[in-house]
């Protein structure tokens, strides 16, 4: 169905408020899905928190512009479908490759993120970003790793007089 002037300005103006504050984004072509492929896309990116969307090259170039994403509005090529990932920057590409695992209709054409725009292939590197609370957990891990030395490093000495004490103790009670 085509659109008038005022929906194309409306459609513009939305996926450049979503491009406005994505951290990535993730164009795939989706030429020879089916209708309820694209509508089960669409369900996991709603799950996930990703923004997807179908629109025309021309509009996206527009809705592009003045973003961290303008240098991706020139790799704009043929039918496809933009993830952007508002929350999690490996997001978009996790559901993409997910999805293209069980779907090889849906190709990956390209991946941007932090305004670098990257080749398909680095698809799988942004996938394995991990997502916020696991890169939480990996600080938490990192900061308390000196500590938990330190405290064990305190702890040593005690503990090997009472294991030299036990094994005397043992020694003498054998004898």
């Amino acid at each position: 169905m085509a659109l008038n002037l005022e929906d194309k300005k409306a459609l513009v103006a939305e996926v450049a408020e979503v491009a406005a504050v994505a951290q990535s984004i993730v164009a795939a072509e989706y030429r020879g899905l089916t209708v309820g492929q694209m509508t089960e896309l669409r369900a996991k990116a709603r799950a996930q928190g990703v923004y997807l969307r179908v629109v025309k090259n021309t509009l996206a170039r527009r809705a592009l512009a003045g973003t961290t994403f303008e240098q991706v509005g020139p790799k704009l090529k043929g039918p496809l479908v933009l993830a952007f990932s508002k929350d999690d920057p490996g997001a978009a590409a996790r559901l993409v490759k997910d999805f293209a695992k069980a779907n090889e209709k849906l190709t990956a054409t390209l991946v941007s993120l932090g305004g670098q725009v990257l080749a398909a292939e680095e698809l799988d590197k942004v996938a394995s970003l991990p997502t916020r609370e696991q890169a939480l957990s990996m600080l938490l891990g990192v900061i308390k790793a000196p500590i938990q030395k330190f405290v064990a490093t305190l702890a040593e000495p005690p503990a090997k007089l009472a294991r030299t004490l036990a094994a005397v103790r043992d020694q003498k009670q054998a004898a």
